[in-house]
């Protein structure tokens, strides 16, 4: 007449569910993006993503020491140049003087290992036509003329004190370019965090505000379809045997049956980024009081944890470790 198994003995008090959780969710766990932009003199809130900033440099350089001091398990850095030093070519990536650069320094030298300091390795913030490539006389992404930039670039950021490398422009061979690039100019301890899978998503929308995107036409001929899963494992497996120290999934939330499979088949630690547009919905849900804020975020990122990701980029990373 009665259940002989009862699982909910096991849910009974808030000390049983602690016992017997199987995910956890740490400040280590956690890696904060953090934009840092050329021509402002205060930082400036992102408008479709409240509380996130475009920093000043010393902003940057204090909103850092603080999501540290918190716990964050790691820092990723995009720079936002002005407007008028775009070019074709996005030469303000490789330039040291350029505003990402400058910034992985300053970092480097307030914070030395204290942190892990990852730079996104990305041309789109510094070309005209925002896209993350190289363009060919026809108008597409010249795969491997871009190659040729991201190693420039790699070695830029290396010498600029950043210990990760992270390659999201979902150009064939990226990793082992860079690889090839890193080691010829001595960075053999720099490591690189590929974004072995990255989707052409609608949900990128307010990362373009944050970073001043000049985008012209869309991505959807390097970034990869939503439709696609097994694409997803091909391209994990080909960063894994050019050398990636790390893989990432992104976006996190859509693609949690990516990130697992992923986690599944990965030799290394698994990262998966919470993108702008899932900020921003839970964001502005909490704003119209339609979803309890802080219980929505901790469960968005326990389920991206739950789903294999050793490691959570979000933009909530310094508040929730202070939490946690």
């Amino acid at each position: 007449m009665f259940p002989a198994e009862r699982p909910r003995r096991l849910r009974s008090t808030k000390a049983l569910r602690r016992l017997v959780a199987e995910t956890s969710l740490e400040p280590r766990h956690l890696v904060l993006p953090m934009f840092v932009a050329d021509g402002i003199d205060v930082p400036r809130e992102i408008t479709s993503m409240p509380g996130v900033f475009q920093h000043t440099l010393d902003s940057l350089r204090a909103a850092a020491t603080q999501a540290v001091e918190a716990g964050v398990g790691g820092l990723m850095i995009f720079g936002v140049p002005r407007p008028e030093d775009k070019d074709a070519d996005g030469s303000g990536a490789t330039d040291p003087d350029g505003i990402l650069n400058r910034g992985l320094r300053a970092l480097r030298a307030d914070l030395g290992d204290d942190t892990v300091i990852m730079a996104d390795t990305c041309l789109d913030e510094f070309t005209a036509h925002g896209h993350c490539g190289v363009l060919a006389a026809d108008g597409t992404v010249d795969n491997d003329a871009t190659l040729t930039r991201y190693v420039d670039m790699a070695v830029a950021q290396a010498e600029s004190g950043a210990h990760l490398l992270g390659p999201s422009g979902m150009m064939d061979g990226q990793v082992a370019a860079i690889r090839e690039g890193l080691d010829d100019a001595g960075h053999l301890d720099t490591g690189i965090l590929a974004y072995a899978t990255k989707y052409a998503s609608a949900f990128y929308g307010p990362f373009r505000e944050a970073v001043g995107s000049s985008l012209e036409g869309d991505r959807r001929t390097y970034q990869q379809d939503p439709a696609n899963r097994r694409e997803s494992l091909r391209e994990v497996d080909l960063d894994l045997e050019e050398g990636a120290d790390m893989v990432m999934v992104k976006p996190a939330m859509s693609y949690l049956d990516v990130l697992r499979e992923t986690a599944d088949m990965s030799t290394v630690p698994v990262a998966a980024y919470q993108i702008s547009g899932e900020y921003s919905m839970i964001t502005a849900a909490a704003q119209n009081g339609w979803i309890d804020r802080d219980a929505a975020i901790d469960e968005s990122l326990l389920c991206i944890r739950r789903a294999g990701a050793d490691i959570v980029l979000t933009y909530w990373a310094a508040e929730v470790a202070g939490r946690l």
